[in-house]
């Protein structure tokens, strides 16, 4: 067998993945997708539908596992900076194609990558463009855009995720540092389709809570560590605009980090599912006995035990001292609905926080 024959071990995965408690309320499309809610909290809620998805197949090339879904067209709410806004369906868009980035040996998943995607048919390139890194209630993060097509057909999807730019320590330290790029085939017709499952919420919308994650089994998923199972001593936690900040301390820092001290970790998720929340800016202050014992930024980084985390080194901590959490940039990542007024989003803001040692 070739080595790219090799590379591409799992191709011949097919089949939908299903929303978890929703056999029997699956739906039709035929009615369209219902208007965004009205009276959204500032927060997050469940939003007026939930659509699974159909697996395309998953791909292996160096430190990189890629799998590639799709869905219906979805709406959408890119950000950038402070600034949140609706990208619409397109008349053009066929599908809503999804793709997870993880590490084979302990299938983490691997936000802060860059992904980009190729679509070919007979040779031809049909269509490119990166794609976003999403959040969304029933898949947690992932990358996601929508997609016009020629036509029902086979098609080659090819995606090229870039290094990780996320600091890494312990196990992954110098790992996912190689570009690579995948080949992944994708079957398209109306009629497959139109039989992923699609539902509407009907008197839960706009209330506050979330919708059950998907049952992925041939996906990991990007569930931040229980609290009791992350290392270290945990010393609290709060939430800011429906993110929950664990912070962890341990005696030393990871491998990988060249420092002497306490190490503070940060472990963002959602308030319902436990997702990580990636790509923030975050930044804390130490305070005892009215003084300053750390005032800086909590690192992006990625470690097996911690997982994706916010991380740094003080002197030490002892009881009775107070972190104030700030949130400098909200997660630059799309949101997928039930997600846009959470996390900083259209709200604008997200409030600083204080744990205080035990």
């Amino acid at each position: 067998m070739k080595r790219r024959d090799l590379l591409r071990t799992g191709l011949s995965l097919s089949g939908s993945l299903t929303l978890a408690g929703c056999s029997s309320l699956v739906e039709t499309r035929a009615a369209g997708v219902p208007p965004v809610p009205e009276n959204r909290p500032d927060a997050i809620y469940f939003p007026s539908h939930v659509e699974g998805m159909a697996m395309s197949g998953t791909a292996t090339s160096g430190d990189f596992a890629m799998g590639l879904m799709y869905s219906y067209p979805h709406r959408f709410w890119n950000v950038n900076g402070e600034t949140v806004s609706l990208t619409e369906i397109d008349a053009d868009d066929a599908v809503h194609l999804m793709a997870s980035v993880w590490d084979p040996e302990t299938e983490t998943i691997l936000p802060d990558t860059g992904l980009s995607a190729e679509i070919y048919r007979d040779g031809s390139l049909v269509s490119q463009e990166a794609i976003y890194p999403m959040l969304s209630q029933p898949m947690g993060f992932h990358y996601g855009a929508n997609f016009a097509l020629d036509g029902e057909g086979t098609y080659e999807v090819r995606l090229s995720a870039g290094a990780v730019s996320t600091r890494l320590t312990g196990a992954f330290e110098g790992r996912f540092a190689d570009p690579t790029t995948v080949e992944i085939p994708f079957e398209y017709s109306e009629a497959a389709k139109e039989e992923i499952a699609f539902r509407t919420l009907d008197e839960k919308v706009a209330t506050p809570g979330a919708v059950d994650p998907m049952s992925m089994e041939m996906l990991p998923t990007s569930f931040a560590p229980a609290e009791s199972d992350l290392p270290g001593r945990v010393l609290g936690s709060e939430t800011s605009n429906d993110a929950r900040l664990v912070v962890t301390a341990l005696e030393s820092p990871p491998a990988g980090i060249d420092a002497d001290g306490t190490y503070l970790a940060v472990s963002a998720r959602t308030r319902y599912n436990r997702m990580v929340i990636p790509a923030m800016g975050l930044s804390g202050h130490l305070a005892r006995d009215g003084g300053t014992v750390y005032d800086g930024t909590f690192e992006r980084t990625l470690d097996r035990d911690l997982g994706y985390h916010y991380g740094a080194v003080v002197d030490d901590v002892v009881p009775g001292d107070e972190l104030t959490l700030s949130v400098d940039v909200q997660p630059q990542t799309a949101r997928h609905e039930g997600y846009e007024t959470a996390f900083g989003g259209l709200m604008g803001g997200m409030p600083d926080v204080t744990v205080e040692v035990p």
